[in-house]
């Protein structure tokens, strides 16, 4: 780059974007907030800033003298390079590491980012690493006259004279430090290339690269989905299973990994959308996500460790503990919302729910599903469900089932307001019936249980389409013309017809 480009790609940045970058960066409340604003201010390359007090550019242009930018992210200079034309052409980035960050100092951890997240970058990336190998030096004069002397020393003593040999440089192995660049990303991305146009070795080559495996795989897909998002899948099926798998059951996997623009994003596919931690992650909690089936058997069993006690989101008696105010206004909210929750647990769902009451779980959703402190959560339910040797008429998995939920509303979500609105001023209102029915079929699909009334639901879907589209209720479906038979008497004409026809043409193949 030249010296107005280093001032006006890396400088009006860092004057404008970086400032306001790290104070949003000081204000956001969780750390996905956090990685959230790098992509919001366009500030990529200021992201070294996360891990380095200083940044050091120094670039030649063609056109221009090599020059030096550089920043400490609240103010930057631009310089001529005292030390000449040194690069010839091209950029060079230093970073002085802040001392939390040293770790990327070392071989191994660049090494590990590199090939996580840049492995199939098109560019070239090489890494400057050492390597020790055996090798072969020849000995020093006096080494050389030391072995002579040894070898003759056991003659001696053997008693033995042996025919003079052909003398041989006296050698001796010696390990040897070597640097030099290595490229680290040489792996391809071929999902990236139309399927017809890739070879079954190639295929092969790529799953032994990125698997480590030394076999070929059992069976492998590559496909297109185009939707309202488009992605290329490729997928492989090991031939024999690893021999750790049973030893590592209950452990988290990370053998699906997603990729934009061949950068590796993540392979962490849990259950974070759950609505159960919306307002937890929001706030910055840890949350445990037991995804395996025997976690929450597990966990049932342990109720507490070290002191601490675990809560399941998915059950009633989640507390969040912000402070005197935050409960004083919880309190006021659900006096507010008195009309809707008895509404909702008397009159419109008394045959769905136990009770409805307002919570402080949720953040986007407008409704939930939770079961008792004993109650099966939806996991649960499905571990049970799924069975293969389940009894038919198990009295305790049927008591189970049949349990009652509570609904817990979101008084800050606008559906719940409006809805709150509409009971107040008339609680026969069908439309706010019709309106919390749909609700409770959502939050249950939400929350992992299962319809118990699909059919129910598909109409309820259907009539909010109707109404969308301006259509009737009641408009009924087209009915189904009817069309007239013929007369027997017409079709025995017919056949009459078809055996005359039939008769000539035998008499005609006879003739032939």
């Amino acid at each position: 780059m030249t010296r107005n480009d280093l001032v006006n790609n890396l400088g009006t940045i860092a004057k404008s974007g970086t400032s306001e970058f790290f104070s949003k960066l000081q204000d956001s409340d969780s750390p996905d907030q956090a990685n959230d604003l790098i992509g919001q201010f366009g500030v990529g390359f200021y992201s070294a800033f996360l891990v380095a007090d200083r940044v050091v550019v120094t670039s030649k242009n063609n056109a221009d003298q090599q020059h030096i930018w550089e920043s400490d992210s609240a103010e930057f200079s631009v310089v001529e390079d005292p030390r000449g034309d040194t690069l010839k052409r091209g950029t060079t980035v230093s970073l002085h590491l802040k001392e939390e960050a040293y770790d990327f100092v070392e071989v191994d951890t660049v090494k590990t980012l590199v090939k996580k997240y840049s492995q199939f970058i098109n560019f070239p990336i090489y890494l400057w690493e050492s390597k020790t190998e055996e090798v072969e030096e020849p000995l020093d004069e006096d080494e050389v006259e030391e072995e002579k002397e040894e070898d003759k020393v056991e003659e001696d003593e053997e008693g033995k004279v042996e025919e003079e040999k052909e003398d041989k440089p006296k050698t001796k192995k010696v390990s040897k430090t070597t640097w030099d660049w290595t490229l680290v990303n040489d792996a391809k991305p071929i999902w990236t290339r139309k399927p017809a146009e890739i070879e079954d070795e190639e295929y092969n080559e790529f799953y032994k690269t990125l698997s480590k495996d030394s076999k070929d795989p059992l069976a492998k897909t590559h496909f297109i989905a185009e939707g309202e998002v488009t992605f290329k899948s490729l997928l492989f099926v090991p031939e024999v299973q690893p021999s750790e798998s049973f030893n590592k059951y209950g452990t988290r996997t990370d053998n699906i990994k997603l990729y934009v623009r061949r950068v590796f994003i993540t392979d962490d596919f849990q259950v974070e959308n759950s609505p159960f931690v919306e307002r937890l992650l929001k706030k910055g909690y840890e949350v445990l996500f037991l995804t395996e089936a025997i976690d929450e058997y597990a966990v049932n069993a342990i109720p507490e460790f070290e002191g601490k006690k675990f809560q399941n989101v998915a059950k009633e008696g989640l507390t969040i503990d912000e402070g005197e105010g935050a409960k004083e206004r919880l309190e006021e909210l659900k006096k507010v919302f008195e009309p809707l929750t008895k509404w909702l647990s008397e009159d419109a769902l008394k045959d769905e729910i136990m009770k409805a009451e307002v919570g402080e779980r949720l953040s986007g959703s407008p409704c939930v599903l939770i079961s008792s402190k004993f109650g099966w959560t939806g996991n649960m339910e499905r571990i049970v469900t799924s069975q293969t040797h389940a009894k038919a008429n198990d009295v305790q998995r049927n008591y189970y089932l049949s349990q009652k939920k509570t609904l817990e509303i979101n008084p800050r979500h606008p559906l719940v307001k409006e809805l709150l609105r509409r009971v107040e001023s008339d609680p026969a209102d069908e439309k706010a019936k019709n309106i919390a029915e749909m609700m409770f079929h959502t939050a249950t699909l939400r929350s992992g249980y299962m319809l118990r009334n699909t059919v129910d639901f598909s109409k309820s879907v259907e009539e909010m389409m109707r109404q969308t589209l301006g259509i009737a209720v009641d408009e009924p479906v087209e009915e189904e013309p009817e069309y007239e038979e013929a007369d027997e008497d017409e079709e025995q004409l017919l056949e009459e017809d078809e055996d005359e026809d039939g008769g000539e043409v035998e008499e005609m193949h006879d003739e032939l």
